[in-house]
């Protein structure tokens, strides 16, 4: 439950020699990295290898080891292709000489071109919707008190979910689920931070939606969930420090593994981004 410039700090990576770049983990009682991070921080890797009139429109990754929080995590960066419209990076995560997380993005630089989108959905206002750390925290009061702890403070993400659900004591419901989301406070005006902080967002929820038809959650003690891949499109700019709904589905669900998609629509409607996520959904005995 980061403060925004620790999120920041997070994302500014030290670089230890040509296309090798050092990154730490906040410690916050999680036992694996969040996978959200991950990704932001791999994108931040290949962006810091590229020319700044170029910005990522892709980006698919896959999570191979749960990160360690203690460990820092080095990203290492292939350079395969500078052509005269698109550049494309891998980056490796690695930890203690393990990799734990692959990805390739492709940079393109601004044309312009063929336009449509589908609508965005309907969904209230945000300032109708209750925060979802103050939701959390009135949740939390009927949770154990280890539970409690990790929602006692407010994070650097606003995020206000249109159907909330008790993450301790779910409800079956439909696999859809609809959330605004913003950085609490307002980012410096860069584009790239603004891809790689929504990078970061894009994994809040996304998983969650697989979940719901079948009232499990990463909070019970027989349920075990993890992120495979991620997959992600930046369609035209945005601002992550605005109001953004992120309109999710998941189609399908079997082999212990859920499928999900997510359209990302800023205020007027535009659609500014659109991800897509495969994440481990295990049931073990009690």
């Amino acid at each position: 439950m980061q403060s925004l410039q620790k999120v920041i700090e997070i994302l500014d990576l030290e670089e230890i020699e040509k296309n090798h770049y050092r990154a730490t983990s906040p410690n916050e009682g999680w036992q694996r990295v969040y996978g959200g991070q991950v990704i932001g921080q791999a994108l931040v890797a290949a962006s810091r290898t590229v020319e700044a009139a170029r910005h990522a429109h892709s980006l698919h990754g896959y999570f191979l080891r749960a990160g360690d929080t203690s460990v820092p995590i080095l990203y290492k960066v292939d350079r395969l292709r500078d052509g005269r419209s698109f550049t494309t990076r891998r980056v490796d995560a690695i930890q203690q000489g393990r990799t734990i997380f692959s990805m390739l993005i492709s940079f393109q630089v601004l044309e312009d071109g063929l336009m449509h989108q589908f609508p965005m959905p309907d969904a209230p206002d945000p300032d109708t919707l209750m925060d979802e750390d103050e939701l959390r925290r009135e949740q939390s009061k009927e949770w154990p008190e280890e539970l409690r702890d990790s929602y006692s403070t407010s994070s650097a993400i606003q995020v206000r979910q249109v159907d909330p659900m008790d993450m301790l004591n779910p409800a079956p419901s439909a696999p859809v689920q609809l959330c605004w989301m913003k950085t609490r406070e307002e980012l410096p005006d860069d584009p790239r931070l603004h891809q790689c902080v929504l990078a970061y967002l894009s994994d809040w929820s996304l998983l969650d939606t697989a979940t719901r038809p079948h009232a499990i959650s990463f909070l019970q003690d027989n349920v075990q969930v993890a992120s495979l891949d991620h997959a992600m499109w930046f369609h035209r700019p945005f601002r992550a420090d605005e109001w953004l709904l992120y309109a999710q589905d998941s189609p399908a669900s079997s082999g212990a593994r859920g499928y999900n998609r997510g359209l990302i629509y800023n205020r007027a409607g535009e659609l500014v981004a659109s991800a897509t996520q495969e994440g481990l959904m295990r049931l073990h005995d009690s």
